[in-house]
């Protein structure tokens, strides 16, 4: 299949999927014109990449976790240093989110003062 029906059938953009292939995470074959053809098989490879994006990891990151991924539609890692380096980002999420939520509760109290100075 072409870039368009690959886009089309995975709901990413094009140019995402030609960003993707620079960074190694896609491999086509090209054509003498030139032309990407993607396999069947890609159609799953974009939707893990997707899925590894949406929970924070960064190119770099994925290219090294997608050869430790099941081909499932949600992907499940097979290689154990996979899993802990994953623990690892989960890990440093948890502490965004609390240092966040500390964040959040001071600028509550210090809106709470403001409204009761007024």
């Amino acid at each position: 299949m072409r870039i368009g029906e690959l886009s089309r059938r995975t709901g990413v953009s094009e140019r995402a999927l030609r960003y993707y292939e620079e960074q190694g995470l896609l491999h086509p074959e090209r054509r003498p014109s030139g032309y990407r053809v993607y396999r069947d098989a890609d159609v799953p490879q974009v939707r893990r990449i997707r899925v590894l994006l949406a929970a924070g990891l960064g190119i770099a990151q994925i290219a090294q976790a997608l050869p430790c991924l099941t081909d499932d539609d949600l992907p499940a890692p097979t290689c154990p240093e996979l899993v802990a380096e994953l623990v690892k980002h989960r890990d440093r999420i948890g502490e965004a989110i609390d240092e966040l939520e500390t964040t959040r509760a001071n600028l509550d109290t210090i809106i709470g003062a403001d409204r009761r100075a007024g």
